[in-house]
């Protein structure tokens, strides 16, 4: 039987990158009294603003929260909202030595405007294109050194299709990942999808999935995804599949091991930011244990635990100790 006190006291002594696109989200909340007179619009009234930490500097907050050591390694822009963001994640005890700024970047920020708990609008400020030659080498030197002198155990790829994971810079990041024996976990999106090669744990979810291997499909069962587990393995050469099925739980394989884990009943009040706890988790416990199936008992505990809250939130360690207890046991 698993001791999960001792498991998660071990977290703290482990050590974890975040290669990716970290952003900002802005919540503003008012009040919608009137439509204005200029144009067929509601006027918000605002009454307050946050700023929180968004993209794959959400997956670093999932690492921090269960304990561990985590640094970001980015590309944010020479302004406002990097100083902000920067900020955040010292706050947050998030090692921010390698994230870089440019000024040929701006620092991604989503702005939501929230009345009576909707959203209204949201406003997106980013720049897509990929990292030009200079700040991906910039950001490659960072990574290489951050190898060298934290000795990671894991290194985590966060795609959100900004930019700052280019095909090239993943191809390098994963050989210098590689040649350090340092474990690496992409939670992939549509437009590197099969970049990723040689990659330990590959985490799409299902539609992910779907779109890339261009599948069209409604029932899902074990034979069938061992089937996709196959052809992602021909192109990938990855070691784990592990797919999130949504409410129908996770799927790994890994050699000969395989299995569907079912979701636990859950009160879902929100989804956002729960594969963002997932990869986090899953990268932690396997870098930790290199046991499979409890790497994906965990992580599907995890995700089902954050999608209870509402808004982006980091997984609670007490929390998820108490469930796996609970449930795992």
């Amino acid at each position: 039987m698993e001791d999960f006190k001792k498991l998660f006291d071990s977290f703290g002594k482990v050590k974890v990158g975040v290669i990716g696109d970290v952003m900002l989200d802005t919540y503003m909340w008012g009040a919608v009294e009137r439509i204005s007179p200029e144009a067929p619009v509601p006027v918000v009234t605002l009454h307050k603003k946050n700023y929180r930490i968004g993209g794959a500097g959400n997956v670093a907050l999932n690492v921090q929260s269960l304990g561990a050591q985590v640094s970001v390694l980015s590309v944010i822009g020479n302004d406002e909202d990097g100083d902000r963001l920067e900020s955040l994640l010292k706050e947050n005890t998030i090692g921010t030595s390698h994230l870089l700024r440019s000024d040929k970047r701006i620092t991604t920020n989503k702005t939501r405007v929230i009345s009576r708990n909707q959203q209204m609008m949201r406003l997106d400020s980013e720049i897509t294109k990929d990292l030009d030659d200079k700040d991906a080498t910039r950001l490659l030197e960072g990574i290489r050194l951050f190898i060298e002198q934290e000795k990671p155990a894991a290194i985590i790829f966060e795609d959100y299709n900004k930019g700052v994971l280019t095909e090239t810079l993943i191809r390098d990041a994963i050989a210098l990942c590689k040649k350090a024996g340092v474990l690496t976990a992409v939670d992939p999106k549509r437009k590197n999808f099969f970049s990723y090669k040689g990659v330990d744990i590959f985490k799409p979810n299902l539609k992910e999935v779907k779109e890339g291997l261009n599948l069209l499909f409604e029932d899902v069962h074990k034979e069938f995804l061992q089937n996709i587990h196959q052809e992602l393995s021909a192109l990938l050469h990855h070691d784990i599949s592990f797919i999130t099925l949504s409410d129908k739980g996770v799927f790994y394989e890994q050699g000969k091991k395989s299995a569907i884990i079912a979701s636990h009943l859950r009160n879902i009040a929100d989804v956002s930011g729960a594969g963002d706890t997932v990869i986090a988790v899953a990268s932690l416990v396997y870098a930790a244990t290199k046991n499979v199936h409890l790497m994906a008992e965990m992580a599907n505990i995890a995700g089902g635990l954050v999608c209870e809250e509402v808004g982006t939130v980091a997984i609670n360690k007490e929390k998820l100790l108490h469930e796996c207890e609970l449930l795992l046991s």
